[in-house]
């Protein structure tokens, strides 16, 4: 066992969930790229804080009042320095990254596009990044164009270019696709964008668990991800936005805090970040997020980084060697993900076959149809690494698809 290998086999142990068993079998949990598990550190200050700091934040006259709000705007401080953003107000919290697009299309976008303009996705986008910008360009007269990828899943890069124009206001793309494991370079697909006078959103849901973001030395105009990818509560995110541009965004919601002033007739809106943060806020998921942020810090992101490739190039070489077996995303620079299918059968089948074998992997289109419609296949099978993994989920993961091959073929 190598020192990575001893560092992570401790790490693994703060997992609870991975202490049972699955039909009779034990647990080898290869869905990470849909949701991590979460550490006892994580689980342990949620229930620290419903048990003993319960309080809705900002408007309590008391002192757990005063305890939750300090906590739910430490998680926000933490945020802010953990995306290395200029100033704490450019973070917002909402329900995922998700609800970070959609508040940006319907928000900035129904603000500023309007008929002729261009909105620049990519064929490897999640849905969550497609549907908010085409229900918004379908309401001013605005266009959505996607970015075409090569073979190998990487994003060609020729056709972004060629595709960028001054017709182009909006560019959103992911830092790495859920389904191909490709990474892209968020830096210069900004620099392009903006080279053309286009705002930029990133989809960041997969990346923030792989390795450290700036988003100031990107330069992205917006980026979103979601907690419960990062170890944290389901049902929270964040959007950073640039203040500057935040600040000239109207509300996307309306109700309590989001206001200055309320009468009968007008209302006028609070500063952001609070002016997008209407009603009770999601506390315990701040507060989580904030624990689970302390967790990989902990750890160190260079060595999540190293050690989840090292599982990565040896499942792909173990894989690899099974016959029938196609791998969908073979990018020099890609995380922790392999999406593959074995010829003739479908990957449903195949993940069930898993299921019984205690390998818990995802098998269908992975919100991502349009990208399915470009590979020519319905779905995959996915399997996804994170800290918690080693090598004997590796080799469970192996051995299972060649019993589904032998069971199916």
């Amino acid at each position: 066992m190598n020192e990575l290998e001893s560092l992570f086999s401790s790490v693994r142990n703060e997992f609870p969930a991975l202490n049972q068993k699955v039909h009779g079998k034990t647990l080898r949990y290869l869905d990470s790229a849909a949701t991590t598990l979460k550490p006892k550190a994580v689980v342990d200050r949620i229930s620290h804080f419903y048990s003993y700091e319960t309080s809705n934040v900002h408007r309590g006259a008391h002192y757990l009042g005063d305890v939750a709000t300090q906590a739910f705007e430490a998680a926000r401080q933490k945020v802010a320095e953990f995306l290395h953003a200029k100033q704490i107000e450019e973070i917002v919290f909402v329900r995922g990254t998700t609800e970070g697009v959609n508040l940006v299309a319907h928000s900035w976008g129904l603000t500023n596009l309007k008929d002729g303009d261009e909105i620049l996705i990519t064929e490897m986008e999640h849905h969550g990044n497609i549907v908010p910008w085409q229900m918004v360009a379908e309401k001013v007269g605005a266009k959505v164009l996607a970015a075409k990828i090569l073979d190998n899943g990487e994003l060609d890069l020729e056709d972004f270019k060629k595709k960028l124009s001054a017709k182009t206001k909006m560019v959103a793309f992911t830092a790495c696709s859920n389904v191909l494991g490709t990474n892209n370079d968020m830096a210069l697909l900004t620099k392009l964008a903006h080279e053309v006078g286009a705002k930029v959103l990133i989809d960041g849901a997969q990346i923030v668990s792989q390795s450290s973001v700036d988003v100031q030395k990107i330069d992205c105009d917006f980026f979103v991800f979601s907690a419960h990818k990062l170890f944290g509560p389901f049902g929270f995110g964040v959007l950073y936005g640039k203040k500057e541009i935040l600040d000239q965004m109207p509300p996307y919601q309306g109700g309590g805090s989001m206001i200055a002033k309320v009468t009968v007739d007008k209302t006028t809106f609070n500063e952001v970040p609070f002016r997008f943060e209407a009603g009770t806020p999601h506390v315990e998921g701040a507060i989580g997020l904030h624990a689970a942020i302390d967790f990989m810090e902990k750890i160190g992101f260079e060595k999540i980084h190293a050690y989840e490739m090292e599982l990565l190039k040896e499942a792909t070489a173990k894989l690899e060697m099974i016959p029938d077996l196609k791998i969908f995303g073979t990018a020099p620079n890609k995380g922790p993900i392999i999406s593959f299918n074995l010829k003739g059968t479908h990957h449903s089948d195949v993940g069930q076959i898993l299921d019984q074998e205690g390998v818990a992997v995802r098998a269908g289109h992975h919100c991502t149809q349009p990208l399915m419609a470009r590979l020519g296949i319905p779905g995959t099978v996915r399997a996804s690494f994170s800290v918690y993994n080693n090598r004997e989920d590796i080799d469970a993961l192996v051995k299972a698809v060649a019993k589904a091959r032998e069971m199916l073929l």
